[in-house]
Protein backbone atom coordinates (compact mmCIF):
# COMPACT_ATOMS: atom_id res chain seq x y z
CA UNK A 1 0.00 0.00 0.00
CA UNK A 2 3.14 2.32 0.84
CA UNK A 3 4.67 1.20 -2.84
CA UNK A 4 1.07 1.97 -4.33
CA UNK A 5 0.72 5.39 -2.69
CA UNK A 6 4.52 6.57 -3.64
CA UNK A 7 3.90 5.63 -7.66
CA UNK A 8 0.84 7.67 -7.25
CA UNK A 9 2.63 10.64 -5.55
CA UNK A 10 5.72 10.28 -8.22
CA UNK A 11 3.27 10.39 -10.86
CA UNK A 12 1.46 13.55 -9.72
CA UNK A 13 4.66 14.88 -9.00
CA UNK A 14 6.10 14.39 -12.75
CA UNK A 15 2.79 15.43 -13.94
CA UNK A 16 2.76 18.82 -11.98
CA UNK A 17 6.66 19.17 -13.05
CA UNK A 18 5.75 18.23 -16.53
CA UNK A 19 2.79 21.22 -16.72
CA UNK A 20 5.35 23.70 -15.19
CA UNK A 21 7.74 23.08 -17.36
CA UNK A 22 5.46 23.51 -20.33
CA UNK A 23 3.88 26.35 -18.99
CA UNK A 24 7.82 27.69 -18.84
CA UNK A 25 8.39 26.90 -22.21
CA UNK A 26 5.38 28.55 -23.23
CA UNK A 27 6.00 31.76 -21.72
CA UNK A 28 9.62 31.65 -23.05
CA UNK A 29 8.13 30.87 -26.69
CA UNK A 30 5.46 34.16 -26.28
CA UNK A 31 8.62 36.22 -24.69
CA UNK A 32 11.31 35.21 -27.55
CA UNK A 33 7.94 35.89 -30.67
CA UNK A 34 7.09 38.91 -29.03
CA UNK A 35 10.34 39.98 -28.56
CA UNK A 36 11.31 39.10 -32.47
CA UNK A 37 7.89 40.75 -33.63
CA UNK A 38 8.91 43.72 -31.71
CA UNK A 39 12.74 43.84 -32.70
CA UNK A 40 12.31 46.88 -35.42
CA UNK A 41 10.92 49.41 -32.71
CA UNK A 42 14.24 48.40 -30.67
CA UNK A 43 15.76 51.09 -32.55
CA UNK A 44 14.08 53.76 -31.35
CA UNK A 45 14.78 55.49 -28.07
CA UNK A 46 13.37 53.98 -24.94
CA UNK A 47 13.26 55.09 -21.23
CA UNK A 48 14.99 52.86 -18.94
CA UNK A 49 12.49 50.04 -17.78
CA UNK A 50 12.38 47.54 -15.45
CA UNK A 51 14.36 43.86 -16.14
CA UNK A 52 11.01 43.10 -15.94
CA UNK A 53 7.79 45.10 -15.77
CA UNK A 54 9.01 47.67 -18.51
CA UNK A 55 7.81 50.85 -17.84
CA UNK A 56 4.79 50.21 -16.06
CA UNK A 57 6.14 51.05 -12.45
CA UNK A 58 6.77 55.01 -14.03
CA UNK A 59 3.21 54.74 -15.72
CA UNK A 60 1.44 53.50 -13.14
CA UNK A 61 3.26 55.90 -10.53
CA UNK A 62 2.62 58.61 -12.58
CA UNK A 63 -1.25 58.23 -13.01
CA UNK A 64 -1.21 57.97 -9.29
CA UNK A 65 -0.10 61.30 -9.08
CA UNK A 66 -1.73 62.78 -11.93
CA UNK A 67 0.92 63.43 -13.44
CA UNK A 68 0.93 60.99 -17.08
CA UNK A 69 0.96 63.60 -19.33
CA UNK A 70 4.00 65.11 -17.86
CA UNK A 71 5.34 62.14 -18.12
CA UNK A 72 4.76 61.44 -21.84
CA UNK A 73 6.09 65.41 -22.30
CA UNK A 74 9.27 64.85 -20.07
CA UNK A 75 10.17 61.71 -21.82
CA UNK A 76 9.20 63.52 -25.15
CA UNK A 77 11.94 66.58 -24.54
CA UNK A 78 14.17 63.57 -23.86
CA UNK A 79 13.91 61.42 -26.30
CA UNK A 80 13.03 63.09 -28.77
CA UNK A 81 9.36 63.53 -31.60
CA UNK A 82 9.36 59.20 -32.26
CA UNK A 83 9.67 56.98 -28.71
CA UNK A 84 8.47 54.02 -27.21
CA UNK A 85 7.75 52.66 -23.96
CA UNK A 86 6.90 49.33 -22.66
CA UNK A 87 4.33 48.25 -20.78
CA UNK A 88 4.27 44.61 -21.90
CA UNK A 89 3.43 45.63 -25.78
CA UNK A 90 5.09 48.57 -26.91
CA UNK A 91 3.60 52.29 -27.56
CA UNK A 92 5.15 54.20 -29.56
CA UNK A 93 4.56 58.12 -28.65
CA UNK A 94 4.88 61.02 -31.12
CA UNK A 95 5.54 64.85 -30.34
CA UNK A 96 5.40 66.13 -33.75
CA UNK A 97 2.34 68.17 -34.86
CA UNK A 98 2.53 67.23 -38.53
CA UNK A 99 3.69 63.72 -37.79
CA UNK A 100 0.84 63.10 -35.33
CA UNK A 101 -1.65 64.58 -37.95
CA UNK A 102 -0.69 63.20 -40.62
CA UNK A 103 -0.16 59.56 -38.92
CA UNK A 104 -3.89 59.84 -37.25
CA UNK A 105 -5.30 61.19 -40.63
CA UNK A 106 -3.51 58.60 -43.12
CA UNK A 107 -3.81 55.42 -40.66
CA UNK A 108 -7.31 55.71 -40.22
CA UNK A 109 -8.56 56.16 -43.98
CA UNK A 110 -6.72 53.39 -45.25
CA UNK A 111 -7.50 50.91 -41.68
CA UNK A 112 -4.29 50.68 -40.70
CA UNK A 113 -4.20 52.20 -37.37
CA UNK A 114 -7.65 52.05 -35.34
CA UNK A 115 -8.86 52.20 -31.97
CA UNK A 116 -7.87 50.25 -29.35
CA UNK A 117 -10.36 47.74 -28.03
CA UNK A 118 -9.21 48.61 -24.69
CA UNK A 119 -9.74 52.30 -25.18
CA UNK A 120 -13.27 51.67 -26.70
CA UNK A 121 -14.40 49.94 -23.56
CA UNK A 122 -12.92 52.16 -20.98
CA UNK A 123 -14.98 55.30 -22.94
CA UNK A 124 -18.16 52.69 -22.64
CA UNK A 125 -17.50 52.02 -19.53
CA UNK A 126 -17.88 55.45 -18.48
CA UNK A 127 -21.72 55.18 -17.90
CA UNK A 128 -22.15 53.47 -20.89
CA UNK A 129 -22.20 53.25 -24.85
CA UNK A 130 -20.81 56.70 -26.33
CA UNK A 131 -19.44 58.21 -29.76
CA UNK A 132 -15.98 58.23 -28.94
CA UNK A 133 -16.28 54.52 -27.70
CA UNK A 134 -17.53 53.95 -30.87
CA UNK A 135 -16.35 52.98 -34.96
CA UNK A 136 -17.50 52.45 -38.48
CA UNK A 137 -21.05 52.75 -38.49
CA UNK A 138 -22.14 52.93 -35.19
CA UNK A 139 -19.80 55.97 -34.59
CA UNK A 140 -20.95 57.68 -37.75
CA UNK A 141 -25.10 57.89 -37.37
CA UNK A 142 -23.81 59.48 -33.69
CA UNK A 143 -21.76 61.95 -35.21
CA UNK A 144 -24.34 62.57 -38.13
CA UNK A 145 -27.28 63.02 -35.57
CA UNK A 146 -25.23 65.60 -33.08
CA UNK A 147 -23.25 67.71 -36.17
CA UNK A 148 -25.65 69.88 -36.72
CA UNK A 149 -26.23 70.60 -33.18
CA UNK A 150 -22.76 71.98 -33.06
CA UNK A 151 -22.55 74.10 -36.50
CA UNK A 152 -21.44 77.25 -36.86
CA UNK A 153 -25.00 77.97 -37.88
CA UNK A 154 -26.54 76.50 -35.48
CA UNK A 155 -24.38 77.87 -32.08
CA UNK A 156 -25.14 81.92 -33.74
CA UNK A 157 -28.51 81.51 -32.01
CA UNK A 158 -27.37 80.69 -28.62
CA UNK A 159 -24.68 83.82 -28.53
CA UNK A 160 -27.04 85.66 -26.25
CA UNK A 161 -26.92 82.83 -24.05
CA UNK A 162 -23.31 82.62 -23.50
CA UNK A 163 -23.06 86.06 -23.35
CA UNK A 164 -25.80 85.94 -20.44
CA UNK A 165 -23.29 83.38 -18.95
CA UNK A 166 -20.02 85.23 -19.42
CA UNK A 167 -22.03 88.32 -17.47
CA UNK A 168 -22.56 85.92 -14.26
CA UNK A 169 -18.45 85.72 -14.34
CA UNK A 170 -18.04 89.31 -14.55
CA UNK A 171 -20.61 89.78 -11.52
CA UNK A 172 -19.00 87.13 -9.52
CA UNK A 173 -15.72 88.60 -9.81
CA UNK A 174 -16.87 91.95 -8.98
CA UNK A 175 -18.68 90.37 -5.67
CA UNK A 176 -15.81 88.08 -5.04
CA UNK A 177 -12.77 90.20 -5.36
CA UNK A 178 -10.88 90.37 -2.06
CA UNK A 179 -6.95 90.87 -1.22
CA UNK A 180 -6.15 87.20 -1.96
CA UNK A 181 -7.58 87.66 -5.29
CA UNK A 182 -10.64 85.21 -7.36
CA UNK A 183 -9.93 81.58 -8.03
CA UNK A 184 -11.14 82.02 -12.00
CA UNK A 185 -10.88 78.44 -13.09
CA UNK A 186 -13.76 77.16 -10.46
CA UNK A 187 -15.54 80.55 -12.31
CA UNK A 188 -14.75 79.15 -16.09
CA UNK A 189 -15.72 75.33 -15.11
CA UNK A 190 -19.31 76.95 -13.81
CA UNK A 191 -19.64 78.99 -17.16
CA UNK A 192 -19.15 75.97 -19.30
CA UNK A 193 -20.70 73.69 -17.64
CA UNK A 194 -24.16 76.24 -17.54
CA UNK A 195 -23.63 76.99 -21.36
CA UNK A 196 -23.45 73.09 -22.10
CA UNK A 197 -26.43 72.26 -19.74
CA UNK A 198 -28.54 74.76 -21.81
CA UNK A 199 -26.97 73.48 -24.98
CA UNK A 200 -28.08 69.84 -24.25
CA UNK A 201 -30.48 69.55 -21.32
CA UNK A 202 -32.48 73.09 -21.28
CA UNK A 203 -31.41 74.10 -17.69
CA UNK A 204 -31.59 77.67 -17.76
CA UNK A 205 -28.23 79.74 -17.54
CA UNK A 206 -29.55 82.15 -15.16
CA UNK A 207 -28.52 80.28 -11.58
CA UNK A 208 -31.25 82.00 -10.04
CA UNK A 209 -34.01 80.14 -11.77
CA UNK A 210 -34.96 76.88 -11.87
CA UNK A 211 -36.00 74.23 -14.58
CA UNK A 212 -39.10 72.03 -14.01
CA UNK A 213 -37.83 69.04 -15.82
CA UNK A 214 -35.95 68.11 -13.14
CA UNK A 215 -33.17 68.47 -10.23
CA UNK A 216 -31.28 72.16 -10.03
CA UNK A 217 -27.78 72.06 -11.30
CA UNK A 218 -25.39 71.86 -8.52
CA UNK A 219 -22.60 72.40 -10.94
CA UNK A 220 -20.28 71.48 -8.17
CA UNK A 221 -21.93 68.44 -7.48
CA UNK A 222 -22.17 67.46 -11.20
CA UNK A 223 -18.56 68.73 -11.61
CA UNK A 224 -17.32 66.15 -8.93
CA UNK A 225 -18.92 63.43 -9.83
CA UNK A 226 -17.88 63.85 -13.90
CA UNK A 227 -14.34 64.32 -11.94
CA UNK A 228 -14.76 60.62 -10.43
CA UNK A 229 -15.59 59.24 -13.82
CA UNK A 230 -13.02 60.42 -15.75
CA UNK A 231 -10.05 59.65 -13.64
CA UNK A 232 -11.45 56.28 -13.52
CA UNK A 233 -10.93 56.43 -16.98
CA UNK A 234 -7.69 57.36 -17.07
CA UNK A 235 -6.79 54.84 -14.85
CA UNK A 236 -8.34 51.86 -16.82
CA UNK A 237 -6.73 52.78 -20.12
CA UNK A 238 -3.44 52.87 -18.12
CA UNK A 239 -3.73 49.28 -17.10
CA UNK A 240 -6.44 48.98 -14.26
CA UNK A 241 -8.40 46.16 -15.23
CA UNK A 242 -12.53 47.46 -15.97
CA UNK A 243 -13.44 44.62 -13.17
CA UNK A 244 -11.65 46.53 -10.87
CA UNK A 245 -14.62 48.70 -10.03
CA UNK A 246 -16.78 46.22 -8.18
CA UNK A 247 -13.96 45.37 -5.93
CA UNK A 248 -14.53 46.90 -2.34
CA UNK A 249 -12.50 49.79 -2.70
CA UNK A 250 -13.11 53.32 -1.62
CA UNK A 251 -12.31 54.42 -5.64
CA UNK A 252 -14.99 52.21 -6.61
CA UNK A 253 -17.16 53.74 -3.69
CA UNK A 254 -16.46 56.77 -5.15
CA UNK A 255 -17.43 55.51 -8.91
CA UNK A 256 -20.57 53.93 -8.03
CA UNK A 257 -21.86 56.80 -6.21
CA UNK A 258 -20.86 59.34 -8.81
CA UNK A 259 -22.44 57.33 -11.41
CA UNK A 260 -25.75 57.09 -9.02
CA UNK A 261 -25.61 60.79 -8.68
CA UNK A 262 -25.20 61.30 -12.40
CA UNK A 263 -27.90 59.23 -13.01
CA UNK A 264 -30.24 61.02 -10.49
CA UNK A 265 -29.80 64.37 -12.13
CA UNK A 266 -30.17 63.05 -15.89
CA UNK A 267 -32.67 60.62 -16.04
CA UNK A 268 -35.52 62.30 -15.44
CA UNK A 269 -34.68 64.53 -18.71
CA UNK A 270 -33.27 61.81 -20.67
CA UNK A 271 -37.06 59.87 -19.67
CA UNK A 272 -38.68 62.95 -20.77
CA UNK A 273 -37.39 63.76 -24.22
CA UNK A 274 -37.81 59.66 -24.78
CA UNK A 275 -41.43 59.93 -23.76
CA UNK A 276 -41.71 63.12 -26.07
CA UNK A 277 -40.52 61.22 -28.84
CA UNK A 278 -42.75 58.59 -28.73
CA UNK A 279 -45.71 61.11 -27.86
CA UNK A 280 -45.03 64.31 -29.78
CA UNK A 281 -48.00 65.89 -28.52
CA UNK A 282 -48.48 64.48 -25.14
CA UNK A 283 -46.62 66.08 -21.92
CA UNK A 284 -46.38 69.36 -23.13
CA UNK A 285 -47.68 71.34 -20.11
CA UNK A 286 -45.62 72.69 -17.87
CA UNK A 287 -42.58 71.72 -19.83
CA UNK A 288 -40.04 74.82 -20.41
CA UNK A 289 -39.58 76.14 -23.98
CA UNK A 290 -36.17 75.60 -23.37
CA UNK A 291 -36.36 72.18 -22.54
CA UNK A 292 -37.88 71.69 -25.66
CA UNK A 293 -35.83 73.38 -27.61
CA UNK A 294 -32.55 71.42 -26.01
CA UNK A 295 -30.75 69.03 -27.99
CA UNK A 296 -31.28 66.29 -25.99
CA UNK A 297 -34.93 66.70 -27.40
CA UNK A 298 -34.12 67.21 -30.44
CA UNK A 299 -31.93 64.28 -31.12
CA UNK A 300 -33.85 62.21 -29.23
CA UNK A 301 -37.14 62.91 -32.05
CA UNK A 302 -34.31 62.14 -35.08
CA UNK A 303 -32.51 59.06 -34.02
CA UNK A 304 -34.61 56.50 -33.10
CA UNK A 305 -31.87 54.37 -32.54
CA UNK A 306 -30.80 56.13 -29.03
CA UNK A 307 -32.20 54.38 -26.17
CA UNK A 308 -31.95 55.30 -22.89
CA UNK A 309 -29.02 53.58 -22.02
CA UNK A 310 -27.24 55.22 -24.96
CA UNK A 311 -28.77 59.01 -24.40
CA UNK A 312 -28.10 58.96 -20.82
CA UNK A 313 -24.32 57.93 -21.39
CA UNK A 314 -24.10 60.42 -24.45
CA UNK A 315 -25.17 63.32 -22.22
CA UNK A 316 -22.66 62.55 -19.74
CA UNK A 317 -20.14 62.52 -22.53
CA UNK A 318 -20.77 65.81 -23.55
CA UNK A 319 -21.06 67.26 -20.24
CA UNK A 320 -17.56 65.85 -19.97
CA UNK A 321 -16.50 67.29 -23.30
CA UNK A 322 -17.90 71.00 -22.71
CA UNK A 323 -16.73 71.72 -18.94
CA UNK A 324 -13.31 71.70 -18.57
CA UNK A 325 -11.79 71.82 -21.65
CA UNK A 326 -12.60 75.18 -22.39
CA UNK A 327 -13.00 76.70 -19.01
CA UNK A 328 -9.03 75.43 -18.15
CA UNK A 329 -7.87 77.14 -21.40
CA UNK A 330 -9.62 80.54 -20.22
CA UNK A 331 -7.61 80.02 -17.33
CA UNK A 332 -4.18 79.17 -18.76
CA UNK A 333 -5.29 82.32 -21.18
CA UNK A 334 -6.14 84.58 -18.35
CA UNK A 335 -2.50 83.88 -17.13
CA UNK A 336 -0.41 84.14 -19.78
CA UNK A 337 -2.48 87.92 -20.49
CA UNK A 338 -0.98 88.82 -17.60
CA UNK A 339 2.38 87.36 -17.47
CA UNK A 340 2.79 88.92 -21.27
CA UNK A 341 1.82 93.00 -20.73
CA UNK A 342 2.15 93.86 -24.94
CA UNK A 343 -0.27 90.81 -25.73
CA UNK A 344 -2.39 91.88 -22.81
CA UNK A 345 -2.21 95.39 -23.61
CA UNK A 346 -2.77 95.04 -28.09
CA UNK A 347 -5.56 92.57 -26.94
CA UNK A 348 -7.39 95.13 -24.89
CA UNK A 349 -6.70 97.90 -27.24
CA UNK A 350 -8.40 95.31 -30.31
CA UNK A 351 -11.52 94.96 -28.03
CA UNK A 352 -11.72 98.48 -27.15
CA UNK A 353 -11.80 99.66 -30.76
CA UNK A 354 -14.40 96.62 -32.08
CA UNK A 355 -16.58 97.00 -28.89
CA UNK A 356 -19.11 99.39 -28.79
CA UNK A 357 -20.52 101.14 -25.57
CA UNK A 358 -22.81 98.07 -24.42
CA UNK A 359 -22.51 94.87 -22.67
CA UNK A 360 -23.85 92.54 -25.63
CA UNK A 361 -21.17 91.39 -28.25
CA UNK A 362 -22.75 90.00 -31.23
CA UNK A 363 -21.64 88.17 -34.37
CA UNK A 364 -20.17 90.93 -36.20
CA UNK A 365 -18.21 92.28 -33.27
CA UNK A 366 -16.97 87.95 -33.12
CA UNK A 367 -15.87 88.34 -36.14
CA UNK A 368 -13.37 91.29 -35.48
CA UNK A 369 -11.58 89.57 -32.84
CA UNK A 370 -9.27 87.45 -34.46
CA UNK A 371 -7.01 88.73 -32.06
CA UNK A 372 -8.71 86.96 -29.12
CA UNK A 373 -8.89 84.13 -31.40
CA UNK A 374 -5.08 83.62 -31.83
CA UNK A 375 -4.54 84.42 -27.78
CA UNK A 376 -6.86 81.10 -27.15
CA UNK A 377 -4.45 78.90 -30.12
CA UNK A 378 -1.68 80.08 -28.65
CA UNK A 379 -2.98 79.27 -25.22
CA UNK A 380 -4.03 75.49 -26.49
CA UNK A 381 -0.69 75.30 -28.12
CA UNK A 382 0.90 75.64 -25.18
CA UNK A 383 -1.27 73.84 -22.39
CA UNK A 384 -2.51 71.65 -24.50
CA UNK A 385 -5.70 70.36 -21.89
CA UNK A 386 -6.35 66.70 -23.44
CA UNK A 387 -2.83 65.55 -24.44
CA UNK A 388 -3.92 62.46 -25.66
CA UNK A 389 -6.12 59.92 -24.34
CA UNK A 390 -7.15 57.52 -27.11
CA UNK A 391 -4.23 56.01 -28.85
CA UNK A 392 -4.76 54.29 -31.69
CA UNK A 393 -3.45 50.58 -32.41
CA UNK A 394 -1.57 49.08 -35.94
CA UNK A 395 -3.94 46.57 -37.54
CA UNK A 396 -1.09 45.25 -39.78
CA UNK A 397 2.78 46.30 -40.51
CA UNK A 398 3.31 49.86 -40.99
CA UNK A 399 5.55 52.25 -41.71
CA UNK A 400 5.82 55.55 -39.74
CA UNK A 401 8.87 58.11 -40.42
CA UNK A 402 10.51 55.25 -42.04
CA UNK A 403 10.65 52.87 -39.85
CA UNK A 404 8.66 49.75 -39.50
CA UNK A 405 5.89 49.94 -36.91
CA UNK A 406 4.69 45.75 -36.08
CA UNK A 407 0.83 45.03 -36.18
CA UNK A 408 -0.32 45.17 -32.71
CA UNK A 409 1.80 47.80 -31.35
CA UNK A 410 -0.08 50.33 -29.80
CA UNK A 411 0.68 54.49 -31.36
CA UNK A 412 -0.05 57.46 -28.66
CA UNK A 413 1.28 60.89 -28.59
CA UNK A 414 2.14 63.60 -26.65
CA UNK A 415 0.03 66.96 -27.20
CA UNK A 416 1.77 68.43 -24.93
CA UNK A 417 5.20 67.55 -26.16
CA UNK A 418 3.86 68.09 -29.75
CA UNK A 419 2.77 72.14 -28.89
CA UNK A 420 6.44 72.54 -28.13
CA UNK A 421 7.86 71.55 -31.32
CA UNK A 422 10.75 73.94 -32.34
CA UNK A 423 10.91 72.59 -35.91
CA UNK A 424 6.96 73.51 -36.01
CA UNK A 425 6.78 76.40 -34.30
CA UNK A 426 9.64 79.24 -33.94
CA UNK A 427 10.31 80.26 -30.13
CA UNK A 428 7.80 77.52 -28.96
CA UNK A 429 8.48 78.77 -25.26
CA UNK A 430 7.22 82.18 -25.91
CA UNK A 431 3.92 82.93 -25.91
CA UNK A 432 2.87 84.47 -29.00
CA UNK A 433 -0.13 84.79 -30.18
CA UNK A 434 0.76 86.52 -33.93
CA UNK A 435 1.74 83.46 -35.14
CA UNK A 436 -1.60 82.55 -35.70
CA UNK A 437 -3.11 85.75 -37.58
CA UNK A 438 -3.70 85.28 -41.19
CA UNK A 439 -0.41 86.66 -43.14
CA UNK A 440 1.95 85.13 -40.83
CA UNK A 441 1.70 81.52 -41.52
CA UNK A 442 -0.80 80.50 -39.78
CA UNK A 443 -2.04 78.49 -42.33
CA UNK A 444 0.45 76.13 -42.79
CA UNK A 445 0.38 75.80 -38.63
CA UNK A 446 -1.13 72.58 -37.41
CA UNK A 447 -3.64 72.75 -34.12
CA UNK A 448 -3.96 69.62 -33.12
CA UNK A 449 -5.22 70.02 -29.84
CA UNK A 450 -9.00 69.54 -31.42
CA UNK A 451 -8.13 66.23 -32.75
CA UNK A 452 -7.63 65.48 -36.40
CA UNK A 453 -9.07 64.05 -39.40
CA UNK A 454 -12.89 62.31 -38.72
CA UNK A 455 -12.71 62.70 -34.96
CA UNK A 456 -11.85 65.88 -34.69
CA UNK A 457 -13.77 67.66 -31.74
CA UNK A 458 -17.24 67.85 -32.11
CA UNK A 459 -17.54 70.96 -30.11
CA UNK A 460 -14.47 73.09 -31.34
CA UNK A 461 -16.87 76.04 -32.80
CA UNK A 462 -18.36 76.37 -29.59
CA UNK A 463 -15.50 76.35 -27.72
CA UNK A 464 -13.76 79.12 -29.77
CA UNK A 465 -17.09 81.16 -29.36
CA UNK A 466 -16.97 81.32 -25.66
CA UNK A 467 -13.33 81.67 -25.17
CA UNK A 468 -13.31 85.08 -27.30
CA UNK A 469 -16.45 86.47 -25.97
CA UNK A 470 -15.36 85.81 -21.79
CA UNK A 471 -12.08 87.15 -22.79
CA UNK A 472 -13.11 90.03 -24.50
CA UNK A 473 -15.64 90.92 -21.61
CA UNK A 474 -12.24 90.18 -19.04
CA UNK A 475 -10.50 92.75 -21.12
CA UNK A 476 -13.21 95.28 -21.27
CA UNK A 477 -14.21 95.34 -17.54
CA UNK A 478 -10.67 94.65 -16.13
CA UNK A 479 -6.90 94.64 -15.80
CA UNK A 480 -5.89 91.81 -13.60
CA UNK A 481 -2.17 90.22 -12.39
CA UNK A 482 -1.61 86.91 -10.93
CA UNK A 483 -1.55 86.71 -7.38
CA UNK A 484 0.80 83.31 -7.25
CA UNK A 485 2.94 84.23 -10.00
CA UNK A 486 4.31 82.05 -12.65
CA UNK A 487 3.92 79.04 -10.63
CA UNK A 488 0.23 78.59 -11.33
CA UNK A 489 1.03 78.04 -14.61
CA UNK A 490 3.96 75.45 -14.29
CA UNK A 491 2.62 73.76 -11.12
CA UNK A 492 -0.15 71.66 -12.94
CA UNK A 493 -2.63 68.77 -11.94
CA UNK A 494 -3.98 66.28 -14.45
CA UNK A 495 -7.08 63.90 -14.19
CA UNK A 496 -8.10 62.86 -17.80
CA UNK A 497 -7.18 66.75 -18.32
CA UNK A 498 -4.56 69.36 -17.07
CA UNK A 499 -5.86 72.18 -15.27
CA UNK A 500 -3.68 74.62 -12.65
CA UNK A 501 -3.54 73.23 -9.54
CA UNK A 502 -3.54 76.43 -7.14
CA UNK A 503 -7.33 77.39 -9.54
CA UNK A 504 -5.55 80.20 -10.74
CA UNK A 505 -6.18 83.13 -8.66
CA UNK A 506 -5.96 86.23 -10.19
CA UNK A 507 -5.82 89.69 -8.43
CA UNK A 508 -8.52 92.09 -10.50
CA UNK A 509 -8.77 95.90 -10.87
CA UNK A 510 -11.94 97.17 -12.40
CA UNK A 511 -11.65 99.61 -15.11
Amino acid sequence: MISQLFIETSRLYLGLTFISISLVGLLVWLWWKTKIAYAPLKSLPSPPQHWLLGNIPQVLEAVKNKKFFQLLFDWSQEFGPMYVYWRGSPVLVLSQPKLIEQTIINGMKDGSLIRTEGVNAAWNDLSGPIMIGQQGNEWQWRRKAWNPEFSTKSLSKYIEIINQGCLQVIEDIKTSQSSKGVKVDPLFVELTMRIICFLVLGIRVDKKLSSPEGPSLNTDKVYEAMSVISYRFLRVVTGEKKWQKYLPTQSSRDYWSARQYLESFLGSRVDLALQLRDNPQEHLEGISSEFLDSMLVKIAAKEPKYDRESLMAETVELLLAGTDTTAHTLSFAMAELALNPRVFTEAQSIVNQVWPDDDVIDEEILKKLNYLRAVVKETLRLYSIASGSSPLEATRDTVIEGVKIPRGTIISWSILGAGRDSETYSEPDQFLPERWLEGNGSQSLPLIQFGSGYHRCLGEQLAMVESTMMLAKMLRYFNWDLVNGRSSVENLQQNLLIYPSDGMPLRFKLR
